[in-house]
């Protein structure tokens, strides 16, 4: 089980054997080690998070404007061989243009997607804060009170101003405008809104005070892709991978947790409400603040993981026992991925 879940594939016959036959009680923490720093950990990992973050998505045009994927793979690979920590990933994948030379492929996340502000707000939304704001597009959500319109839209407009360059002859950077305002309507109660960039949660970021006509670096054109002084959207990705941002250091230990145990602590792992809280909020606190104390460290946090007693139960109940009342009493059977298969 670990090594599917660390490597991505099963032990070899003479692997499983030294294993077993192995007396030291250390030896579970010793094989742990050494899976998390072998290169098929960053592979599987790499593999993992690509279907997280795109979601198996090919742009709209197929595959005409976007980063290739072994490109994208390789940046994942190296993120996690080197074990950059997810809030130094997280800006790169939303601050990113596509121009850096060595993390370019990063902006495969936004090319992905189609530069599409509203695809865009409510991917960024469940994908690194655990909220899926999509109903709150078009009013507040009437299911969940937390979901507003107002923090669907202030998160709009750290994005609504992105646009896609394309670059011949199959890529594409992302050019940005300096000016526009982001406005809103409920279509429940026809009040209208206009907001600033905000984080759910968060305080409103002002654009900053810039002399006329110098709002660029490079003014957009049909040739040229706009390069603003201030971009909204390099804000989202200094302001966002926060331990102070509400829900993304949560939803980061949830992620994993579900990851490695096949069931988030919180359950869908894009809905954190009030209304749908965690299963166990004393672990899920734990875990959150074991991350924020260690830098968002990923590899860190799936070692605890397995060492866990809860990791390594059995998902075989002992003859005549009743159902387990509790969420985690049994390790979950879970089936391969695709890659695996």
């Amino acid at each position: 089980r670990v090594y599917l879940d660390l490597s991505g594939v099963i032990p070899t016959a003479q692997e499983a054997r030294t294993f077993l036959d192995d007396p030291a009680p250390d030896k579970r923490a010793r094989l742990i080690d050494t899976l998390l720093t072998a290169p098929g950990y960053a592979l599987h990992m790499a593999r993992v998070f690509d279907v997280m973050l795109l979601e198996r998505r090919v742009p709209a045009g197929g595959t005409a404007v976007d980063v290739p994927l072994p490109a994208w793979r390789d940046y994942l690979s190296e993120a996690f061989a080197e074990n950059r920590p997810w809030d130094v990933m997280t800006r790169e994948l939303l601050g990113g243009d596509g121009s850096d030379s060595d993390r370019g492929a990063a902006v495969r996340f936004y090319l992905t997607r189609d530069v599409n502000a509203h695809q865009l707000t409510r991917d960024v939304g469940r994908l690194f804060l655990g909220i899926d704001l999509q109903c709150a597009q078009c009013h507040d959500d009437p299911r969940f009170k937390d979901y507003r319109q107002e923090d669907y839209f202030g998160l709009y407009a750290f994005l609504e101003r992105s646009k896609l360059f394309p670059v011949k002859p199959k890529g594409a950077l992302l050019g940005e405008l300096a000016v526009g305002t982001t406005k809103f309507t409920s279509v429940f109660t026809a009040k209208s809104g206009e907001t600033y960039p905000r984080l759910p949660g968060g305080a409103l970021l002002a654009d900053p005070q810039l002399e006329k006509d110098r709002e660029y670096r490079v003014k957009p054109g049909p040739k040229e892709r706009g390069i603003p002084v201030y971009s909204r959207r390099v804000a989202l990705s200094e302001h966002l991978p926060r331990k102070e941002t509400p829900g993304f250091t949560r939803n980061l230990a949830n992620r994993l947790w579900a990851l490695m145990l096949g069931r988030g602590i919180i359950q869908p792992l894009d809905l954190s409400h009030a209304g749908n809280p965690p299963s166990h909020p004393e672990l899920l606190a734990e875990l959150e603040a074991w991350l924020a104390a260690h830098h968002h460290d990923i590899r860190g946090l799936l070692r605890e993981i397995t060492l866990s007693r809860t990791y390594q139960r059995s998902s075989e109940l002992p003859d005549g026992s009743p159902p387990p009342p509790d969420a985690f009493a049994v390790a979950p059977l879970r089936g391969l991925t695709a890659e695996q298969f």
